[in-house]
């Protein structure tokens, strides 16, 4: 019985709406046969048709028919940056359905099986991770030495698979930033964007201020240019702790900063990234970084 009512209450309220749109379509002057077959005909709401009529005019999208750009699906599955995703659809790496996509701006539907070089991928919620990394664990997914990476200490950090953004050497201590958002991560990686690292270097010896001001200067280091963005001596310590800023991205560059001058690292922390830090962060802890962070990362 219910069942019924609610029927006739949805045609009633179909024709409701029908009936007003007509009359604002016909409102003007223009006179119309009133013979039987001038009536204008309506055609029947399907159920829940005047919600879709109200969100339509709200501006508001229905969950019929919408879909996502395969790049955007791509990146959203950690693979790669949207614009990476790019290259690979034109290369071929791309399936939907069994069906190789080359077409820039495809849309992925709901329910579609969406293959990245032959392997079933699916967007996933983003997480971002920040780990106080320890001695002794290199920067890998995994290693065929059996050695400790890093990845054994964010094991249970998250359900969805992330990745390291960047790497630290084994003997590097400090911050490591994880995550499963290809786009971010590739801003953050990338020179252009300068992202800024803090390091505290511990050498072997004190550094002199005529070192100290040739690094400030700018060097050249295997036929490169090194610039690094500021260079101090830690506020009470002994002038063999360093502070380092640099934005570089090169291959253990810290290290090689000072083993260019005749210095020996003894111990590296990098104590800031993207201007997160270590404050109430353990060595060999992690935690999910907050909305304000992420936010700060994104503007970057």
């Amino acid at each position: 019985m219910n069942s019924n009512k609610n029927s006739s209450r949805g045609r009633h309220q179909g024709k409701k709406t029908s009936q007003n749109s007509s009359e604002r379509k016909f409102s003007s002057k223009k006179k119309f046969s009133k013979s039987s077959d001038s009536k204008p005909s309506f055609r029947k709401l399907k159920p829940n048709a005047e919600e879709e009529i109200k969100a339509a005019k709200q501006g508001k999208k229905t969950t019929e028919n919408v879909g996502i750009r395969l790049n955007k699906y791509i990146s959203n599955s950690g693979v790669c940056s949207r614009r990476e995703a790019d290259v690979f659809i034109k290369a071929g790496s791309a399936s939907v359905n069994g069906k190789l996509i080359n077409e820039m701006g495809y849309q992925v539907m709901p329910g579609d099986v969406v293959r990245f070089d032959g392997s079933l991928i699916s967007p996933e919620k983003k997480r971002y991770i920040l780990l106080n990394k320890p001695k002794n664990y290199i920067t890998t997914m995994d290693d065929d030495r059996g050695r400790k990476t890093v990845m054994d200490l964010v094991s249970n950090a998250s359900k969805e698979r992330i990745y390291p953004v960047g790497r630290l050497d084994r003997n590097t201590t400090g911050l490591l930033l994880f995550t499963n958002d290809g786009e971010l991560a590739k801003k953050l990686t990338h020179p252009k964007h300068k992202v800024q690292k803090l390091y505290h270097a511990s050498l072997d010896k004190k550094l002199s201020m005529g070192d100290m001001q040739k690094i400030a200067d700018g060097f050249i280091l295997d036929e490169k240019r090194v610039q690094v963005d500021e260079i101090s001596y830690i506020m009470n310590q002994p002038k063999s702790e360093v502070g380092v800023k640099i934005h570089s991205g090169r291959n253990r560059i810290v290290r090689r900063i000072f083993e260019h001058f005749n210095y020996s690292v003894v111990k590296l922390d990098r104590v800031i990234f993207a201007g997160l830090t270590k404050k109430d962060l353990p060595r060999g802890h992690w935690r999910h970084l907050t909305e304000l962070e992420i936010s700060n990362l994104m503007m970057l």
